[in-house]
C-alpha cells in the first residue's frame, strides 16, 4: 500500500512540474502585468499620502513644542527682571540706611521710584502683556 502511495504521490508531482514548465499565453501576462502596475501604483500613493499626514502631524507638534519654548523662556526672562528689580531695590534701601534721617527719606523713595520702574518693564517681558 505504502509503495501505491509513493508512486501516486511521485505521478501527481510529475504532472504539477509538467504544467508549471508552460508559459502563460502573452495576453494574460500583460494582464498580470497591468494589474501589478496599478496595485503598486495604488501602494505607492497611499504611502506617499500617509507620509504626507504624518509629516504634518509631526510639523504640528514641533510648532506647539516651539510655543512652549517660546513662553517657558518668556516667563523665565520676566521672573529674572523681577527678580533683579527687587534685588536692586533691596541693595538701594540698604544703601540708603548710611545716610541721615532726612536724606535716607528722600533716598528710599528714590529707590522705590527705580523699583517701581524696573517692576513694569518687567512686567513688560511677562507673556501675554
Amino acid at each position: 500500500m505504502n509503495r501505491f502511495i509513493s508512486i501516486g504521490s511521485m505521478l501527481a508531482l510529475s504532472a504539477a512540474f509538467a504544467a508549471c514548465d508552460t508559459a502563460e499565453p502573452p495576453a494574460a501576462v500583460s494582464i498580470d502585468v497591468a494589474k501589478a502596475e496599478a496595485a503598486r501604483s495604488a501602494d505607492v500613493a497611499d504611502e506617499r499620502a500617509e507620509g504626507a499626514r504624518e509629516i504634518a502631524r509631526e510639523q504640528q507638534d514641533v510648532a506647539a513644542q516651539r510655543r512652549d519654548v517660546a513662553e517657558a523662556a518668556a516667563n523665565r526672562n520676566y521672573e529674572v527682571a523681577l527678580a533683579k528689580a527687587e534685588g536692586d531695590f533691596k541693595v538701594a534701601k540698604e544703601g540708603c540706611e548710611a545716610l541721615a534721617v532726612s536724606a535716607r527719606t528722600n533716598c528710599t523713595d528714590q529707590a522705590a521710584l527705580v523699583f517701581e520702574s524696573d517692576k513694569s518693564r518687567a512686567e513688560l517681558l511677562k507673556p501675554g502683556a
